[in-house]
Parts: structure tokens; C-alpha cells; sequence
């Protein structure tokens, strides 16, 4: 039996309710930039968004509610991974966690300052490409969300809560729109029998089930608070059980809004959801041109509010392995008055601060090529926490159905094997698809071994630092 962590829970504040809860998911979850990735592909998506629904996000959502029913603790999948297979496997999946999402955030803060161009009209105008603009735009938005998360998950949550009504909001428009367009316009892309079918003998077919099930992903964050949630064993599974379906539900109607309303060659990857907003409130009248404005002000919201789900989460896990001292002491201070872990905040800043100038005042350097390489191993390192929270899932449930306020997934021994092998099996093939160089790689050989080296690279960084704990315990 591993020792359980000792958590300070009487100085934390549980401020979350169900309704945070829920809007936390969606903003952790729900990425609008997904829609035009996948209308771009065509109508087969809407197949590949099913098939991901039913073999990777059910499963997940299924095992992240007896999980976190389980275990409903500060730290989410790391806790539940330590107490699964032991302290070594538990450090390996906080760490892949956390250092993962330091390196999400140049890429969600620079997509939020390309998208916050069309809301004062200056979206084809090149300011995007302005980095100054871009850097102090991103720089604003990371440390406003740390502010606001450091002075207490009472503040915080409203930057999250808002984030997930400003995500949610221009889904539906795009929904009711494309139902408008369905009734009064022909298609702009054929949605027909034919034109669903997916062809999975192309590469672009495979790689996108994999893209899509990274779209998926994050359901499992608002475990990582658990400490701070009111009735944690209720409220987390229940939080579960009512975003996943308004979120497959966005994903899979919003793409059907892009594909009826855009035409295919003229779908932008970056700003595709607005362009279907603008076409769809320009076939109902001409006095709604400031839907698309208004709906790229929500979003810009919404990816601020993505920022700070994304850096208050795994703070949570760096958290909880500072009080376990594989990290500095330090990582498990809580703040006198605010009663948030701000020392774990402020550092993961730091970090992505630094990895967001590597980003953009390395561009047409050497440091630019290594950022590429960090981009492309984030696939890799992200979902191996999902290789263990699927493993976890499957030894919690040999060790016993559970006790009191356990909520099982459905379907008993076998329900409980076909969740953790689909869930597994995708997790596994989307890893193995990241490292298959994409169309036009000059060196396919090079790029594998930048991709895997590179994931290996954090793997042993992070090795050394628990065995260097270690020793020093």
C-alpha cells in the first residue's frame, strides 16, 4: 500500500461548485480551432468525430468519473497513478502532465492574439504577424490569468467560468446558423453518403482521428483540484456526466455549421469558425455583420479562460509532488491570505514565458527549430498521463468494486475492459501517428528521431530530478 499524501486540505479553499466545475470542463476541453481544422478535411470527419467520441472520450469521461469518485484529492491522475503503481510511476505521469502544458501555452496564447485581430477588424491585416503586438498581447493574457488564479480559486474560477461561456457561446451561433443555412441554403460542401465515407488508406484520415482525439482530451483536469471542490465524490462525476455531451455535441454539429456554410478551399485552419459565423449572419441579413466580431470577443475570452483552467490544473500536480518533496519544498507552499499553491503557479509561468519568447523572437533561428521539435514532442509527452489513467483505471477496478459514493463505469469486469482497452488502444495509436513525419519532411529519419528523442529527452529530465529526491530522502 503507497502512503497516502499528506494534503493540507484545511488550507484549502473548497470554492468550486457544479457549475464551475462544468464550465471548467468546457473551456479545458472545447477548442473551436478544431472545427475548421476538421471541415478542412471535408464531411468524412463528422465519421472520425464519432469514432473518436465512442472509443476515446466516452472511455475517458467513464474512467475519469470512477476515478475521481475513487480518489477525490488534490492532484487527480497523479494520485491516482501513485496509488495504482507507486511513487516512481506517479512522479513519471505529474511530470509528463505538468511540463507538457508549459509547453501548450505559446501555442494557445498566440492563437487567442491571431483571433483577438478580428475583433477590432484587422484580422486579414498582417498584425498577427507583428510580434511585438503578438508578445504583449500573450504576455498580458498569461499573467492576467496568473493574477487572477493566484488570488484565490474563488477569483480564478470566474476568469474559467467566463472562458467556457465566451467558448460556448460562438459554438452554438455556428450551430444555428449552419440549422439556418440547412433550411434555406444549399451546401457548401456535399454531405452525402459518398462523401462521409472516411478512407483510411490516406495518412490525412489517420492523422486527423488522432488530432481529434487530442481535441477530446482534458477531462480529467478539474480532478487535479479536487481538495478545493465542494463534495468532491458528487460534484466531479456529475460535472462529467453533463459537459461531455454539450461538448461532443459542439464538436460534431459545429463541424456539420463549417461544412454547410464554407466552402472547402476557402476554409482558413486558424479562423475558419468565424468565417462560417460571418457567411451564416450574412445570409440572414446584412445588419449582423458585428455577430463575427462579437463572437471572436467571446472566443478571445474563452482561450483566456483555456489559459487559466490549463495553468491552474497542473499547478495542482506540481503542487501535491512538492508535498511528496520530489520537487522543491517550496512547489507545496500555500498562500497565507489567498490560500492557492502560488509558488507552483508562478513558476510554470515563468516557464511558459520563457518558452513564449522561444517561440517568437526565435523565428528564422536555430531556436526556432528547436521549438518545432518541443511542438512536435508534446503529442507524445501528453498523452502518456492517459497511458497510465487508463491502466489506473483498470487496476483500481481489479482491486475492488469500491465503497461508499464509488461511481462505477457500467457494464461490470467486461464494460470495465472494453473502456480501458479503447481508451488504451487510442492513446497509443495517436502516439504512434505523432511520430510519422508529415507529407514533404526533407528527412523522415531526422524528424522521428528529433520527435522521439526529444520525448525521451523529458522522460530522463524528469527521471533525474525524482531520483535525485529520491536520494535525498
Amino acid at each position: 500500500m503507497v502512503k497516502e499524501t499528506e494534503q493540507p486540505s484545511a488550507q484549502l479553499v473548497r470554492a468550486l461548485q457544479l457549475r464551475d466545475l462544468v464550465l471548467f470542463n468546457l473551456v479545458a476541453v472545447l477548442g473551436l480551432r478544431h472545427l475548421a481544422t476538421s471541415a478542412k478535411f471535408g464531411p468524412s470527419a463528422l465519421v472520425i468525430w464519432v469514432l473518436a467520441a465512442l472509443f476515446f472520450f466516452v472511455p475517458q469521461g467513464l474512467a475519469v468519473i470512477e476515478l475521481s469518485s475513487r480518489f477525490p484529492k488534490e492532484g487527480g491522475v497523479y494520485i491516482w497513478t501513485k496509488r495504482a503503481l507507486g511513487e516512481g510511476h506517479g512522479f513519471l505521469c505529474g511530470w509528463c502532465y505538468w511540463i507538457n502544458n508549459v509547453l501548450y501555452y505559446p501555442n494557445l496564447l498566440i492563437s487567442t492574439a491571431v483571433i483577438a485581430t478580428y475583433v477590432i477588424g484587422r484580422g486579414e491585416s498582417g498584425l498577427s504577424d507583428d510580434w511585438t503586438y503578438v508578445l504583449t498581447t500573450t504576455l498580458l493574457a498569461l499573467w492576467l490569468a496568473v493574477a487572477l488564479n493566484i488570488v484565490g480559486v474563488g477569483t480564478g474560477k470566474w476568469l474559467q467560468n467566463a472562458g467556457g461561456v465566451g467558448t460556448y457561446i460562438p459554438g452554438m451561433v455556428i450551430i444555428l446558423l449552419g440549422l439556418y443555412g440547412i433550411m434555406t441554403a444549399p451546401a457548401a460542401n456535399p454531405i452525402t453518403a459518398e462523401t462521409v465515407r472516411p478512407q483510411f488508406g490516406d495518412f490525412k484520415a489517420v492523422n486527423l482521428l488522432a488530432s481529434i482525439a487530442f481535441a477530446f482530451a482534458g477531462l480529467e483536469l478539474s480532478s487535479t483540484m479536487g481538495d478545493e471542490i465542494d463534495n468532491p465524490r458528487r460534484n466531479l462525476p456529475l460535472s462529467v456526466y453533463i459537459s461531455a455531451p454539450l461538448i461532443a455535441f459542439a464538436y460534431i454539429l459545429g463541424t456539420v455549421g463549417v461544412l454547410w456554410l464554407v466552402p472547402n478551399a476557402e476554409i482558413n485552419v486558424v479562423s475558419g469558425f468565424l468565417q462560417a459565423i460571418s457567411n451564416g449572419a450574412r445570409n440572414l441579413g446584412a445588419s449582423l455583420w458585428w455577430v463575427a466580431p462579437l463572437c471572436a470577443a467571446l472566443y478571445t475570452v474563452g482561450n483566456i479562460g483555456g489559459v487559466g483552467a490549463w495553468l491552474t490544473g497542473p499547478a495542482r500536480v506540481a503542487f501535491v509532488i512538492g508535498l511528496d518533496r520530489y520537487f522543491p519544498p517550496a512547489f507545496g507552499r500555500v498562500h497565507p491570505r489567498w490560500q492557492t499553491p502560488y509558488v507552483a503557479i508562478l513558476v510554470q509561468a515563468a516557464l511558459a514565458t520563457v518558452f513564449l519568447l522561444l517561440s517568437l523572437l526565435g523565428r528564422g533561428t536555430r531556436v526556432e527549430d528547436v521549438y518545432l521539435i518541443l511542438l512536435d514532442t508534446q503529442v507524445l509527452i501528453y498523452f502518456i498521463p492517459y497511458l497510465y489513467l487508463f491502466t489506473c483505471f483498470l487496476i483500481h477496478r481489479r482491486r475492488g468494486a469500491g465503497g461508499e459514493g464509488v461511481v462505477l463505469a457500467p457494464g461490470g469486469a467486461l464494460g470495465a475492459w472494453a473502456i480501458g482497452v479503447s481508451g488504451l488502444g487510442v492513446t497509443l495509436f495517436a502516439m504512434i501517428v505523432a511520430t510519422i513525419p508529415p507529407e514533404g519532411t526533407p528527412d523522415p529519419l531526422l524528424f522521428r528521431v528529433k520527435v522521439i528523442g526529444g520525448a525521451l529527452g523529458f522522460v530522463l529530465c524528469g527521471g533525474l530530478i525524482y531520483w535525485r529526491a529520491r536520494r535525498a530522502r
